[in-house]
């Protein structure tokens, strides 16, 4: 987005409240797509390479269906733009249409829903961890060709989503205004009074929601019940502290939000808009979470989606999310196999001593909790 959005996707989110339909005109488009041999593929059904035969056989079927449908990626979230250009430069017979960058995880699934048969649906999807549970029904199985080095914990295991990039839970902040905080309890003091900005509804925003995360892990709970997370900002909210304005690029710029919760490579990012914007991730427990990319079970470009999937798992941009400040899922094994960008792995924030993710169940119970509790703890 030209700036930071409520996105529901990059760590966790859910939506528990409808949300406005997207409605795009269009035509359904058909997912059989020519293999090298003559033969039909049938793409949409493809779980791997080897169901087109070769890479090399992927790629053609991508260019034969000649364009491909993103939603939800805004250009400056961890370095997507870059992304986005590499890909049009590598195949440029494939049109990238890159709809609604500020929606949420939520909104993407809707505007899949409401989509539906067209050729304008979104064919892929980058979604926090609770929305991805919540739609798996929505979701096509597809494992790319570097699937063992991802690891088991990051992937559901037929592939109808995977981790891909993610970081820790931060606060970033305006030092020519505030100390840095040292502990969450620092910023209920009156030092922070109006200042502090949550990115998002943590019921649909997934940086909001392991916002509320970092605060239970931060007062001595645990990521089986948010309850501890859910009552700090409760408190940051009588204590008049908890700023509830949506956290964007000029809304930093311009000294509005001079406080925010974000994950580390977004609030990192911001030090271009405020030369004196700082980050901290907090001592102690860190939480940690990574997005998620799947693929439209009616994508209207299914080998375009599936070639799409390569492509973001591959070494060239597992380190452009490096470049862009998040932790690439890949990370292990292309540091083992000497391929990371050791520079940029180098500048990373310094990880917490200790670090949670959490579990499909514990992010499903959160979003539950909060979608019964939340409104009221902060009206």
């Amino acid at each position: 987005m030209a700036h930071f959005p409520r996105r529901a996707r990059f760590g966790a989110g859910i939506a528990l409240a409808a949300t406005a339909a997207l409605v795009l005109a269009g035509c359904a488009s058909g997912g059989d797509a020519p293999a090298a041999d003559g033969d039909k593929v049938d793409a949409a059904s493809a779980t791997s390479v080897s169901d087109f035969g070769t890479f090399a056989d992927l790629e053609a079927a991508a260019k034969a269906e000649g364009a491909l449908n993103v939603i939800a990626l805004p250009r400056d979230w961890a370095n997507y733009g870059e992304i986005l250009d590499l890909f049009a430069k590598k195949y440029p017979e494939i049109t990238i249409n890159e709809a609604s960058p500020d929606v949420s995880s939520a909104e993407e699934i809707q505007a899949a829903e409401t989509n539906k048969g067209l050729d304008t649906a979104p064919d892929v999807f980058d979604l926090g961890i609770a929305v991805a549970l919540q739609n798996t029904k929505s979701f096509a199985p597809y494992k790319v060709q570097t699937w063992d080095e991802i690891p088991d914990n990051l992937k559901e295991s037929t592939g109808l989503f995977v981790g891909d990039y993610g970081g820790y839970m931060s606060i970033g902040y305006d030092s020519s205004k505030y100390d840095a905080p040292k502990t969450l309890d620092d910023l209920l003091g009156t030092d922070y009074k109006g200042a502090v900005a949550l990115n998002g509804d943590p019921t649909q925003a997934g940086a909001a929601f392991a916002a509320v995360g970092l605060a239970t892990v931060q007062s001595d709970g645990t990521l089986d019940d948010f309850e501890p997370g859910i009552d700090f900002f409760s408190k940051l909210q009588k204590a008049g502290n908890l700023l509830k304005v949506d956290v964007t690029t000029s809304t930093v710029a311009s000294g509005e939000t001079p406080v925010v919760f974000d994950w580390d490579y977004l609030n990192t990012s911001h030090q271009k808009d405020n030369e004196n914007w700082k980050v901290v991730v907090l001592p102690g427990t860190g939480y940690s979470s990574y997005y998620n990319q799947a693929i439209n079970a009616d994508a209207p470009h299914p080998a375009a989606a599936r070639l799409w999937q390569e492509f973001l798992y591959s070494d060239d941009v597992q380190n452009l999310w490096l470049k862009g400040g998040a932790r690439p899922a890949r990370v292990d094994a292309m540091t083992e196999a000497g391929t990371i960008d050791k520079d940029l792995l180098a500048k990373l924030p310094e990880a917490p001593e200790k670090t949670v993710v959490p579990t499909e169940k514990q992010s499903a119970d959160a979003g539950k909790l909060l979608g019964e509790k939340w409104a009221a703890a902060v009206q």
